[in-house]
């Protein structure tokens, strides 16, 4: 009992940790492909160092939702950490908390309080983006049910840990058509709930084009370093679960050695710089989407969704 405790500190340790590098490594990759230099990938700890040194600033108009959206932002990811696999393919201490839905919900509590946040200040680009954020958060949620509603039903469960092992034995079950269209929803709403190329283009800073990046627009100092820090370990996540609950379930710790667990740390990191590099090619290879039709984007993955769900309702 000890050491499954010790090893979700070491989980939330590691996403904390990485969550930034991956984001760094991302931006660089981007940078790369478009003939520029760009930052350093450690640029995101440096850009978190400076902000938590700096004075935060607190609209006189906002309320307490303003002042606690922060540590929300900060805390839903570590939270979701507890239930996912992220180093281990075993059940650790507090993983049958909740399921794959329990910590979606977690998540979209805290963009929930995000967009609150926004709209509190009474700046008008924060009212604007949030409306945005929830029209593609409307059209996301069906999405999310579906997807976890076809998981359960293949794998017979939504904790994280029991579907990851139903993709592993047997093997057939990996290339079965449900699963192959689960994958694609899936990625299709990583790009969407954490604004990527085609639903938002995160390197764009203009006001009225911006629909994830506008809700951090008020935020200083402490503030804006838990929300952005939130921001990069909500992808981590993401990435974590589509990684190694569906795609590759390989590469974590199978037993209770620490030192099996630590050399999991690079083989999921490496698992990640892959993602990363897919997510270069695609986002370099799209532009964004124009408002109205992101609709039609995420209506694409609610199709796909639903064909993997009646896919898998036949197969079984």
């Amino acid at each position: 009992m000890l050491k499954h405790f010790v090893f979700n500190l070491m989980q939330m340790f590691v996403v904390m940790a990485l969550s930034p590098l991956c984001v760094g490594i991302l931006n660089k990759l981007k940078e790369r492909v478009q003939s520029k230099t760009g930052p350093s990938i450690f640029q995101p700890y440096r850009d978190l160092y400076k902000l938590f040194s700096k004075d935060e600033a607190v609209p006189k108009q906002s309320s307490w939702i303003f002042r606690i959206t922060p540590y929300l932002v900060f805390m839903a990811p570590l939270f979701v950490t507890l239930l996912i696999p992220v180093l281990t393919d075993y059940p650790l201490f507090w993983a049958f908390m909740g399921d794959m839905v329990g910590g979606g919900f977690v998540l979209a509590l805290a963009g929930f309080f995000a967009t609150l946040a926004a709209v509190d200040t009474t700046n008008p680009y924060g009212a604007m983006g949030s409306s945005r954020t929830r029209m593609v958060g409307f059209l996301a949620e069906p999405i999310f049910i579906i997807v976890f509603f076809t998981v359960s039903y293949v794998a017979d469960s939504t904790i994280p840990f029991i579907v990851q092992q139903k993709w592993v034995n047997p093997m057939s079950n990996f290339f079965e058509p449900s699963h192959i269209l689960i994958l694609i929803a899936f990625f299709m709403l990583i790009l969407a709930e954490k604004g990527r190329i085609p639903v938002d283009n995160p390197s764009g800073h203009f006001e009225l084009a911006m629909i994830d990046e506008s809700k951090d627009l008020e935020f200083s100092g402490k503030g804006a370093a838990l929300m952005k820090w939130g921001g990069y370990m909500k992808f981590f996540v993401l990435m974590c679960i589509f990684l190694n609950v569906l795609v590759t379930p390989w590469g974590l710790a199978s037993t209770q050695n620490f030192l099996d667990v630590i050399l999991a740390i690079p083989l999921v990191f490496f698992k990640v710089l892959i993602f990363l590099i897919v997510l270069t090619i695609i986002e370099s290879s799209l532009a964004k989407l124009r408002l109205y039709r992101i609709s039609e984007f995420m209506t694409a993955a609610f199709v796909i969704a639903t064909i993997a769900m009646m896919t898998s309702a036949f197969q079984h």
